[in-house]
């Protein structure tokens, strides 16, 4: 019954938010309330589960979240972005931006944590799209998500392929053999899948786009400035060292702690708290310098007013995955796997995906659910006849699978790429959908050889 609960929970959230349009903190209030008590977690628990489960996420992207936006917000002042997007327009086309923005985020990318990457990104897929016509938004923001989690799942040093490769002992380097490779791949195919999906009636911007007004104001804002403005500007690699500079700490961390040079210095700086910090401050010196100090604080205020909206949903998205999480649902899962030791290689194969698929959908994190069932099935490993690194990449397969409302980061994708929750679910549900469908061949494919 937990698992039919867990749907209910989350079919109840989407229905609120979509045919009753009940706002989204209320919605997933509720639906976290509904399944902790109907499975039996009980009203303690279940408060607890849901006040913990905000608190963890603020944790973990509180900070990065305000930092990210506060960077985006003083870029936009300047005009970095949309200079940023003159130069990719002109560097790959229009029509190919999609693809070179998957592509970067899957491989360039995955040694940042993803929360950071769409704060970072989002500006540059809005203000990209409107170089590529009418579905120009929904194809960047589906670019970008599904490049992100692509990366995220496949390419080391990203979290849950570093994650699944640990849990079942596969060496790294054995697993970038394959992951550099379908990471790319499956981010470039969704988005080909993605444009031939938006060439009807599919997107109708009028229901599907939803700009949060601070949003709007400051980039209307920012483009009368950068139009009426007739004094020097700095360079473009200069206005986007907040972005990069960040970025180089960020990936320079991980990759000192994955071939343990790493110091407590090194730490301290690869931090991601403390290097969108020091980007914050650059960008901040920077707007200063190039809009003024009347710019730079209305920039700061907008970015102050979006920032408030973003973090109650995302905290309110973990509280409901937190409550999924004490419903001890993975344990049932566990059961179902153990009773198919043995089973032919395509039958193991597609049974990890559909367990690491169903845990995304049930707890809302691709790399809690890529983590958890990797733990599941680590102790039956040696009885199946499929090889570690098949396991391990059908499980990034599914844990791809349908990012939507039980996850913090469907909140902020949302905000930051001002969609409505139906948009989103057309973009970036949709788009990890067709990862993760996409994917799973390739993975069949390596069971061949590997």
């Amino acid at each position: 019954m937990v698992a039919v609960h867990t749907a209910i929970a989350i079919i109840l959230a989407i229905g609120l938010i979509i045919r009753f349009k009940v706002d989204p903190v209320i919605s997933l209030v509720i639906a976290s309330l509904y399944l902790g008590l109907a499975s039996g977690v009980g009203f303690a628990d279940t408060i607890e589960a849901i006040t913990v489960g905000f608190g963890e996420i603020m944790t973990e992207v509180g900070l990065l979240i305000g930092f990210g936006v506060l960077i985006g917000a003083l870029l936009h002042s300047t005009g970095a972005f949309r200079r940023m997007v003159g130069v990719l327009v002109r560097a790959v086309g229009a029509t190919r931006l999609p693809y070179a923005m998957a592509t970067l985020l899957s491989t360039l990318m995955p040694s940042i944590y993803v929360d950071v990457q769409v704060v970072l990104a989002s500006p540059v897929a809005r203000s990209a799209s409107t170089y590529i016509g009418r579905n120009g938004l929904p194809l960047m923001a589906s670019a970008l998500g599904a490049g992100i989690f692509a990366g995220y799942v496949f390419v080391i040093p990203g979290l849950a392929a570093i994650s699944i490769a640990g849990l079942l002992d596969i060496p790294l380097g054995r697993w970038l053999l394959f992951g550099i490779v379908i990471g790319p791949v499956t981010a470039i195919l969704t988005s080909l899948v993605m444009r031939l999906l938006l060439r009807g009636t599919f997107w109708k911007p009028e229901s599907d786009e939803e700009v949060n007004e601070a949003m709007a104001e400051q980039e209307a804002h920012d483009a009368a400035a950068a139009e009426a403005k007739t004094g020097r500007s700095l360079p473009l690699v200069v206005l986007l060292l907040p972005i990069l500079v960040p970025l180089v700490l960020i990936a320079f961390g991980a990759f000192a702690d994955l071939f343990d040079f790493s110091n407590s210095f090194i730490a301290f700086l690869g931090n991601a708290n403390v290097a969108l910090f020091i980007g914050l401050l650059g960008a901040y010196l920077m707007s200063r310098a190039t809009a003024g100090l009347a710019s730079t604080r209305e920039a700061m205020d907008e970015g102050f007013h979006t920032t408030g909206e973003i973090l109650l949903i995302t905290g309110v998205g973990g509280s409901l995955g937190a409550v999924i999480t004490q419903t001890g649902l993975d344990k049932v899962l566990a059961g179902l796997f153990q009773a198919e030791t043995g089973a032919p290689i395509i039958l193991s194969i597609l049974l990890t995906w559909f367990i690491a698929a169903l845990l995304h959908l049930a707890i809302g994190s691709v790399s809690v659910a890529a983590i958890t069932a990797a733990g599941i099935i680590a102790p039956i490993l040696g009885s199946l006849n499929v090889s570690p690194i098949v396991i391990g990449l059908a499980i990034a397969s599914g844990a791809l699978f349908a990012l939507q409302v039980d996850s913090n980061f469907f909140w902020m994708f949302k905000s930051l790429l001002g969609l409505s929750t139906k948009g989103s679910l057309k973009t970036l549900t949709l788009a990890t959908s067709i990862a993760s469908v996409v994917s799973l061949p390739m993975v069949i494919v390596v069971s061949l050889f590997a």
